[in-house]
């Protein structure tokens, strides 16, 4: 399974205590240079990451990454491409523009409440909610009340 991720839902999940969800889940994550960068970036927010889950892989086409970053940030866009162009079988993007990018291009996408929705379902988290409040009092992830009501009812912890 190849899986490409945007920065955010590394963040969140590191933040969170939960980025071996990820190793659990998925083999390995491929992530474009520019998400890198921003992981890097932002040292204070991801200090001690296990890197050895990510394989950086460059875009091939520029002229994609160009034409996508016109409305996205760089991450996004070359996430997309790079999903594109390893046809991966799931991209991680939390942010609605990527993901409706990601949606028309056929690349199936979930963020990360699908993570940690998919670490339930695998025995791998006891309870959705309390990840969703340590996002919440601990992070600047924000969740309205109808998608955590409705997270949480196909969590069954409603």
């Amino acid at each position: 399974m190849i899986v490409v991720s945007d920065t955010s839902p590394l963040t969140y999940l590191h933040q969170i205590e939960r980025f071996a969800l990820l190793s659990a889940l998925y083999e390995e994550v491929v992530i474009p240079p520019a998400v890198e960068r921003e992981l890097k970036a932002a040292a204070h927010l991801h200090e001690n990451l296990d890197w050895s889950l990510l394989l950086v892989v460059k875009p091939k086409s520029l002229d994609a990454v160009t034409s996508l970053y016109a409305s996205l940030d760089l991450g996004e866009a070359e996430a997309i491409v790079v999903a594109s162009e390893l046809q991966a079988d799931l991209l991680l993007i939390d942010e609605a523009d990527g993901r409706a990018v990601a949606g028309r291009m056929g690349i199936q996408y979930t963020g990360l409440l699908g993570v940690l929705l998919e670490a339930k379902t695998r025995n791998l988290l006891s309870a959705v909610s309390t990840e969703l409040d340590r996002l919440q009092e601990n992070t600047n992830f924000r969740i309205g009340p109808a998608v955590r009501r409705d997270l949480l009812r196909i969590a069954g912890e409603l």
